[in-house]
């Protein structure tokens, strides 16, 4: 996939090749070419894609990694201050953190919806089967971002660890 570096290298040829049309589009209504009205529709669409690649360049695609992360599979987005994550139950303390940190890397955005005073928080969950077929849903921990936009540590992390102690991983290294 493209980075946004290679969609602002191709930003710039396509808004030198828009100019080019829009020269070569005042060029046939000064001579009064039978098809200049052509030509404004094709250079109005390629200044559409320049916009487009523009745009592009801004949103990394990206994923972030952070050393210790495991998998996870995003389960709820609001769209803007509240989005869960599943984890393994399988998962440790620095894992989970490592993990939380990646999710509010590649999930907090600048773009993200919320109304003024509504912290974005992302909860990771893992679902436990007790005996008899019953299955609970676990948080283990959340992220958000530091309240204030100059802290030293960009998000604080809150882990659960009395739910963590009960996960049948960490209990069995426990004992």
């Amino acid at each position: 996939m493209p980075t946004p570096a290679e969609f602002l290298v191709a930003t710039k040829y396509f808004g030198l090749a828009t100019l080019t049309m829009a020269g070569i589009t005042l060029l046939a209504f000064l001579l009064g070419w039978g098809f200049r009205f052509r030509l404004v529709g094709i250079t109005s669409f390629m200044g559409v894609l320049t916009g487009g690649l523009l745009g592009l360049s801004f949103e990394p695609f990206t994923r972030t990694t952070v050393p210790g992360a495991i998998p996870f599979n995003t389960v709820y987005d609001s769209g803007a201050a509240q989005i869960v994550i599943k984890v393994p139950d399988t998962i440790t303390p620095p894992e989970l953190e490592a993990t939380l940190q990646q999710a509010a890397s590649n999930l907090l955005k600048p773009s993200r919806l919320g109304s003024r005073g509504n912290t974005p928080t992302i909860r990771a969950r893992t679902i436990r089967h007790e005996s008899g077929g019953i299955s609970n849903l676990v948080y283990l921990g959340q992220i958000q971002p530091a309240s204030q936009r100059d802290a030293e540590i960009p998000f604080s992390i809150q882990l659960d660890e009395a739910a963590l102690q009960a996960l049948p991983s960490t209990a069995e290294d426990n004992t």
